[in-house]
């Protein structure tokens, strides 16, 4: 059974229940203290941490003092843009007596479906927790409409995961566990320790939560399994409400964790792999040599470029006698590949105008 003992890299989504108190208007200083306990113990023994936190609404509802009933789309967005504030403030001074610094990393669907987006997402989070952040991560309400929404942060959560190549996401939720039938309604149900594999007879066992704050239920929680699990992420659902609810897990509580299917490396490899390429970078012997030893694909090492591809499209990497290499999400569009190609990286600049970065494709963003 998974563990975060040996994590490298977590994701742990909060929901707005456990972070701000039942009247809607107050947040819960006190559990967020302790949440911010069990961050620096994960991140004291090594361990990258990615939260994604819900509350923003429901802080400037109260706030604002908005009704408890259905909130128009304006009335929501005008209350996250308030309540953003008051949260990305709140885990600032949770986390900063154990010296952690914070971010805040606003998102919508379009960031992760448009793949220029998705880049640029990976790029600044990878950039953060290099820095040692802790990136503070939820859906920007303020501007999505239902067409680019999530809609709930547990799905939000999981794309968050595959995209920094997270090996584990703790949802931190009203129940603990994932059960054959909802446990409020039939006393009876049973909860499941570990799944190895979601299947029809699972799915049918998932319904809709019961909290009046979350957005989200069990059905969108199995979702977020679904792509957390595909993507080499193991994931746990377990009970958030209590003091140092990661502790709690780490020392038994109860929980339901989903069996990751391989790793995050072999399964980002297996998707960039799997696209329809949109053009070719034709390198030369010592890139070639360079790219089975693992490294980046550098503007100096390509000879030829061909085809009509975006920033972020997959792309054919050859060598001159036509034999494909590999496959890989390109960092500049086709003609801005054309300028820089058999230059140095230091010459980028003064070619294109603007600093672009080092790699054409970057080791991470390459299947061969």
């Amino acid at each position: 059974m998974a563990t975060l003992t040996d994590a490298k890299r977590v994701v742990i989504k909060i929901g707005s229940a456990l972070l701000v108190d039942r009247d809607r208007s107050a947040l819960r200083g006190e559990w967020l203290r302790g949440l911010a306990e069990d961050v620096a113990m994960l991140k004291a023994r090594g361990t990258d941490v990615i939260l994604v936190s819900s509350g923003s609404i429901a802080l400037g509802r109260g706030a604002l003092g908005l009704p408890a009933t259905e909130l128009s789309l304006d009335q929501s967005q005008a209350a996250a843009a308030v309540g953003q504030i008051r949260l990305a403030r709140a885990y600032e001074e949770a986390l900063a007596p154990h010296g952690i610094t914070t971010a805040q990393v606003l998102v919508t669907l379009e960031d992760s479906a448009n793949r220029r987006r998705y880049l640029n997402s990976r790029a600044t989070l990878e950039q953060l927790i290099s820095l040692g952040v802790v990136p503070i991560v939820n859906e920007n309400d303020t501007v999505a409409t239902d067409e680019i929404r999530y809609g709930d942060n547990d799905r939000l959560a999981a794309q968050i995961a595959l995209t920094t190549g997270a090996d584990r996401l703790v949802l931190l939720s009203d129940v603990d566990g994932f059960y054959s039938s909802n446990p409020m309604e039939n006393p009876s149900a049973q909860r499941f320790d570990i799944i190895d594999e979601i299947t029809a007879e699972i799915e049918d066992m998932a319904g809709e939560g019961v909290s009046g704050l979350s957005k989200g239920g069990m059905i969108t929680k199995l979702m977020a399994a679904k792509t957390a699990t595909a993507g080499g992420c193991a994931m746990a659902i377990t009970e958030g409400s209590v003091s140092r609810p990661i502790s709690a897990l780490e020392n038994g509580a109860n929980a339901t964790w989903f069996t990751a299917q391989g790793t995050p490396h072999l399964a980002r490899k297996r998707w960039i792999g799997s696209m329809k390429p949109q053009g070719t970078l034709v390198v030369d012997a010592g890139a070639a040599r360079a790219l089975g030893q693992g490294k980046s694909l550098l503007p100096a090492g390509v000879t030829n470029v061909t085809g009509d591809f975006e920033r972020g499209d997959p792309v054919i990497i050859s060598d001159a006698d036509g034999h494909k290499l590999g496959q890989g999400l390109t960092a500049y569009k086709a003609s801005d590949a054309d300028k820089i190609k058999g230059h140095h990286s230091r010459d980028i600049e003064p070619l294109l105008g603007y600093p672009g970065r080092a790699a054409l494709i970057h080791r991470d963003d390459m299947a061969l």
